[in-house]
């Protein structure tokens, strides 16, 4: 009997030992773990930034194209700011087709500690209807402000928006900068000054109202930075904390996210829609529409789809990086999407020219400079894991 007891006191001491001192082949597996889980990380955020560059160029296409056949070219007031309910239902109405991709991506494992509680659904539904609210209004005012804005005075305004997005981070997600980052930042508005493309929606000198887009677009511009704030604010405490995800980030966060959120803000677009008794105004619209009804059509389902995949792409960035990096990533795009709408449309005076040419080579040095940050960080994390696991042997 005293021998059981001194071998189980042996064992459990061994035990104890080998957990403090784990092997070095145990430690090996873990590092390689570490650095699969890097990769698949990488591959996740290349992926999203993929969707966003798709998206926006197809969105900005379709929208020169749309505007273009809709006649918006010629001098007419009464024509030119129609149509806005219409463009902000149609930026978040194709959530369904996101539905079934839901049910395809795994959940992972439960985990039962998790905490679940009616108070943390409470506040995921909470989170819902407010940020399908703020999408609704951005959606609402960049529709108006690219109507009621010349290209100089919403490119400038619209620049700002990355000021904004990197103040309301540091506050409301904490968000730590370093001089990569900051560095990033002043590339990528001045990328976005120089670099974004023209638009066929814009108004001539007799359809501005200077004491109004202004503030539209300024306003759009603070609406979005918030969104991309309580997206990642979203993901971080409370989404990850549910039972279904288990303290891990998957895309399967992004789309319960997008659909949930485009869902409020569809239907805030659609009491809009019909309030403003612009739906009365769709059948004149196709019917104007230089290319018939079946190309109106066919244009506003491609743009649908186009915002979806934009929208997918940026919260896929928010979730794995953060809200500023999703921004910066949108607004490096300008250059390669104005690149794409000369090649495609003919507008006058609108070339690819050296400033564009400059800001399309400056966008390479500001991600640049923002991946290098990233893979610093990504660095320094296994560096200290090895330093963790690093046994005498």
């Amino acid at each position: 009997m005293e021998m059981s007891e001194a071998s189980k006191q042996t064992t459990r001491h061994e035990e104890s030992e080998h957990l403090e001192n784990p092997e070095p082949d145990q430690i090996l597996s873990q590092r390689r773990s570490l650095i699969v889980t890097q990769r698949k990380w990488w591959l996740s955020v290349s992926l999203c930034l993929f969707l966003v560059v798709l998206g926006d160029s197809l969105v900005m296409l379709l929208l020169n194209f749309f505007y273009v056949q809709d006649n918006r070219e010629d001098s007419d007031q009464d024509l030119q700011y129609t149509g806005t309910w219409t463009q902000a239902l149609i930026q978040n109405a194709a959530f369904p087709i996101l539905i079934p991709l839901f049910f395809i991506f795994r959940s992972p494992k439960q985990n039962p500690e998790t905490n679940n509680t009616r108070f943390l659904s409470f506040r995921i539904l909470f989170l819902y209807m407010s940020l399908g609210v703020l999408v609704a209004a951005h959606s609402k005012l960049f529709a108006l402000g690219k109507l009621y804005a010349n290209y100089g005075v919403f490119t400038l305004i619209s620049a700002i928006q990355l000021i904004f997005t990197a103040i309301f981070t540091a506050i409301i997600n904490r968000f730590k900068f370093n001089r990569w980052i900051i560095i990033s930042i002043l590339l990528t508005i001045v990328i976005y000054v120089f670099g974004s493309p023209e638009f066929g929606g814009e108004p001539d000198e007799n359809e501005e109202f200077y004491n109004i887009q202004a503030w539209l677009t300024f306003a759009g511009s603070v609406a979005f930075a918030l969104s991309l704030c309580f997206f990642q604010l979203g993901f971080e405490k409370l989404l990850v904390k549910t039972k279904r995800y288990g303290n891990k980030k998957v895309f399967k966060m992004v789309l319960e996210m997008q659909i949930c959120v485009s869902f409020v803000a569809s239907v805030v677009c659609l009491v809009g829609l019909i309030a403003s008794g612009e739906y009365k105004e769709l059948k004149d619209d196709s019917q104007r529409f230089k290319k018939g009804d079946t190309y109106y059509v066919l244009s506003l389902v491609g743009l649908a789809l186009s915002w979806q995949v934009w929208s997918v792409g940026l919260i896929g960035l928010v979730l794995y990086v953060s809200g500023l990096f999703g921004d910066v990533v949108h607004m490096c795009t300008s250059p390669l999407v104005a690149l794409i709408v000369v090649l495609a449309f003919d507008f006058m005076d609108d070339d690819f020219s050296w400033p564009r040419i400059g800001a399309l080579i400056g966008t390479t040095l500001a991600l640049g400079s923002y991946f290098y940050s990233m893979h610093k960080k990504n660095k320094e994390m296994m560096e200290l894991d090895r330093r963790e696991n690093s046994v005498e042997v």
